[in-house]
C-alpha cells in the first residue's frame, strides 16, 4: 500500500500540517488503552506546537479510530488517525512515520510511543531538549514497567523491563522504539521502509533499524528523565511469555547480525558465534544464580542463546501476527 493510499478515518477541524514535532502511536486492539495514552499526550507541559499521528492497524474492527477521533475533537491533541490494512507490528510503524513525514512536511523530529504506554507530563519537553542539546541523531529514553500484581515487582531488573541504561549522556545505540525521538535526516539517510519487514511479525525491527543507524554514523543520545510507563497484564509476567521473549530476543539478535554477514566467511563466523552462545550463557546463568536473583533472570542468557540458534535453523516465535497477540 503506498502511503497516499491510507485511509484517514480522523483528522482534527483545525488540522495543522506546519506542526515541526510529531508523535506517532501505532495501535492495535487497545483501545481502552489508547484512551489512556493520548490523555497523556494531551497533559504534556510543553509549550510548543505538535501533532500527533496514531495508526490503526486492525482494519476489520477499527477501535481505535473512534478513540482518536474523539481525542482531537475535544483538544488539545491535533493530529489524524490513518488506517494500515496490512497487519504486523513493522508495518503499523511504518505508516506512522510515513504518515508524518508526507503530512507534516515541516517536521524535523519524529517521536514514538505504543499504546499500551502513558508519557509523564514533561517527557516531550526533556525529549526534545535532549536532542536540541545534543545534536544526537535518535534519543532514547526509559521505559518503565507498571505491574498489576505487587508481587511481580522484582521483574523490573528482568532484561525485558529494565531500561538499557540509568544515565542521561550520549549512547552507543539504543533497542526499543517504544520512548525514541528520530530526526526527519535520520529517514533521509536510510533505505526505506524504515522497518524492515523481515520482521514483521517477530519484532525487532527496531533494534535493526537503530543498528542500521549506528552503522551509517548517526549518533544517540539518552534522555533518563523522559520518562514513559508501560501497563504490563498478567499475561507478560508468566514463565510462558518472558521465555517467549527471550527466544525472540535470541531470535532477533540473530537476524540483525545475518543482515550484516554478506560473505561465506562472514556466515560460517556467525554461526560459530551462535553455538558458542550456548556454553557461555551457561557461565552468565551461573554468575547471576550466585547474585540470589530470581529463576526468570538466571534463565534469560541462556534461553536468548538457545533463540539465536532455533532461529538459524528457522525456527521462531512470532508474536505480532493477529491470532497470537495478547493484550
Amino acid at each position: 500500500m503506498t502511503k497516499s493510499s491510507r485511509e484517514v478515518a480522523a483528522i482534527s477541524e483545525r488540522f495543522d500540517a506546519s506542526a515541526e514535532i510529531v508523535v506517532c502511536v501505532p495501535s492495535f486492539r487497545r483501545a481502552e488503552h489508547l484512551q489512556l495514552t493520548l490523555a497523556s499526550l494531551a497533559r504534556q507541559r510543553f509549550a510548543r506546537r505538535f501533532a500527533v499521528v496514531v495508526v490503526e492497524n486492525d482494519a476489520a474492527n477499527r477501535a481505535a479510530v473512534p478513540v482518536a477521533a474523539q481525542a482531537f475533537r475535544r483538544g488539545p491533541l491535533q493530529g489524524l488517525c490513518v488506517v494500515e490494512e496490512a497487519q504486523g507490528n513493522c508495518r503499523a510503524i511504518n505508516a506512522a512515520f510515513e504518515t508524518a513525514l508526507e503530512r507534516f512536511p515541516a517536521a524535523t523530529m519524529l517521536l514514538m510511543i505504543d499504546d499500551d504506554e502513558i508519557a509523564s507530563s514533561d517527557w516531550l519537553r526533556r525529549m526534545v531538549e535532549a536532542a536540541e542539546t545534543s545534536g544526537a541523531g535518535v534519543v532514547g529514553g526509559p521505559v518503565l514497567p507498571h505491574f498489576s500484581d505487587d508481587l511481580k515487582q522484582g521483574l523490573r531488573r528482568h532484561p525485558a523491563f529494565c531500561p538499557a541504561y540509568d544515565r542521561s549522556g550520549p549512547v552507543p545505540i539504543i533497542y526499543g522504539s517504544g520512548n525514541c525521538l528520530i530526526r526527519r535526516s535520520v529517514f533521509a539517510a536510510l533505505a526505506e521502509p524504515q522497518f524492515d519487514l523481515r520482521f514483521n511479525f517477530l519484532g525487532g525491527g527496531d533494534t535493526d533499524f537503530f543498528t542500521r543507524c549506528r552503522r551509517a554514523g548517526l549518533t544517540f543520545y539518552w534522555a533518563a528523565d523522559a520518562i514513559i510507563s508501560e501497563t504490563v497484564p498478567e499475561v507478560r509476567t508468566t514463565p510462558r511469555w518472558l521465555m517467549t521473549r527471550g527466544l525472540r530476543i535470541g531470535a532477533i539478535n540473530y537476524h540483525v547480525e545475518c543482515k550484516a554477514a554478506h560473505t561465506a566467511g562472514s556466515r560460517l563466523r556467525l554461526c560459530g558465534k551462535t553455538l558458542a552462545r550456548l556454553p557461555l550463557s551457561l557461565f552468565r546463568a551461573g554468575r547471576l544464580a550466585m547474585t540470589d536473583q530470581p529463576l526468570p533472570i538466571v534463565m534469560h542468557p541462556m534461553i536468548v542463546a538457545a533463540g539465536s540458534v532455533l532461529a538459524a535453523i528457522g525456527i521462531e516465535p512470532r508474536p505480532y501476527e493477529a491470532s497470537k497477540i495478547a493484550s
